[in-house]
């Protein structure tokens, strides 16, 4: 018997669809660093034990669940916008670009998808949105892991040149330890400038440029 999570993805196959992804995002909080959207295509009978809501999961589980999805699904995704660019366009707007994104990176494309959240994305595709999808669409679970694992990866990496900022701890969300560095130092390029937190503390941070 398959789990609850596979509801969403039965009732499309029941529609016809043949390649059903999950979208999700990570990091539509944070002051620092891009948000990232990933768009999963599973075969239909995948076998992942443990699979949930990335928010639930710890960072090593996390990460096994992340490289076992890389093996075993039809295709994945990534959609990556920078801070600048959520600034330009606001978090909103740079979200739902990087779900289309994501989709636009899937190969095989899919025939339907299964959107986390409230918002449709623009696409010809046929596509439902789920509130709280993370939790209620294995798609959107795996989806989420992916997102969530390779944002937190963005964030190691962006700490190497920024390291008083502390972003391989926090990955960019607005922590004390955060919110201290940016009073003392500023903020630094991947900060998002239109952000509460970080926007008082714009001219503080000229020596960053």
């Amino acid at each position: 018997m398959k789990s609850d999570l596979w509801v969403f993805e039965i009732e499309a196959q029941k529609m016809g669809h043949r390649c059903i992804a999950g979208i999700d995002e990570a990091g539509r909080g944070p002051l620092a660093g891009p948000v990232v959207s990933a768009a999963v295509i599973l075969p239909e009978n995948a076998d992942l034990p443990g699979i949930d809501d990335s928010k639930k999961l710890t960072p090593t589980r996390r990460n096994r669940l992340y490289d076992r999805l890389y093996g075993v699904a039809r295709a994945i995704g990534v959609g990556v916008v920078d801070a600048a660019e959520i600034d330009r366009a606001n978090i909103l707007q740079a979200t739902l670009r990087s779900m289309a994104m994501a989709v636009a990176n899937l190969c095989p494309q899919p025939d339907c998808l299964l959107i986390d959240g409230i918002f449709p994305i623009a696409t010809d595709l046929p596509q439902k949105t789920i509130k709280k999808g993370d939790s209620r669409s294995i798609s959107i679970a795996a989806a989420s892991i992916v997102a969530k694992v390779t944002r937190d990866r963005i964030m190691t990496q962006v700490d190497l040149l920024f390291p008083e900022f502390g972003f391989s701890r926090h990955k960019g969300y607005p922590t004390q330890s955060h919110r201290a560095a940016i009073a003392q130092y500023g903020c630094s390029p991947i900060h998002r400038r239109t952000f509460k937190g970080v926007r008082e503390h714009i001219l503080k941070g000229s020596s960053h440029h």
